[in-house]
């Protein structure tokens, strides 16, 4: 079950023409997709890559928005969540502004790397977004081996 997060844009989270911070739905992301990986692994985790964030439209001041978190893969010790930002409107509508791919390490009781339960994908999406987790961390490899 996803894990999902609500905000309401205040004054502190826009800029001089009332759209939401990139940095700031950046952090909620984060945020959100820790909540999603501790529910996963029942363990302390931290961020080690963003490995995918696109904003695909603007969110303003006053309105809500909704971040939504899955897991998409596992490894031994490390998982990749996917993040769907939406706005919603008070009359019922929503649209998506942003989808972000975290990757996080899960860490024992001494703060090293520690195994999990791995995810099982199930529904064809599912499988989808797992082949393309597999793709999106060969490239990840590769980019630290060209490093």
């Amino acid at each position: 079950m996803p894990t999902s997060q609500i905000q309401i844009i205040m004054p502190s989270h826009v800029n001089g023409v009332n759209r939401l911070f990139g940095g700031q739905l950046m952090a909620w992301i984060d945020v959100s997709a820790a909540v999603e990986a501790r529910r996963h692994t029942k363990r302390q985790v931290i961020t080690a890559a963003i490995d995918n964030l696109t904003f695909l439209g603007p969110a303003f001041l006053d309105e809500t928005v909704r971040l939504d978190a899955q897991v998409t893969w596992t490894g031994n010790t490390s998982l990749e969540v996917r993040v769907d930002s939406f706005v919603e409107s008070l009359t019922g509508g929503e649209r998506r502004i942003n989808r972000a791919y975290l990757v996080f390490v899960a860490l024992d009781d001494a703060g090293r790397p520690a195994s999990f339960p791995p995810f099982t994908p199930r529904t064809e999406e599912q499988k989808a977004e797992w082949s393309q987790a597999e793709e999106r961390r060969k490239h990840r490899l590769l980019a630290r081996r060209a490093g």
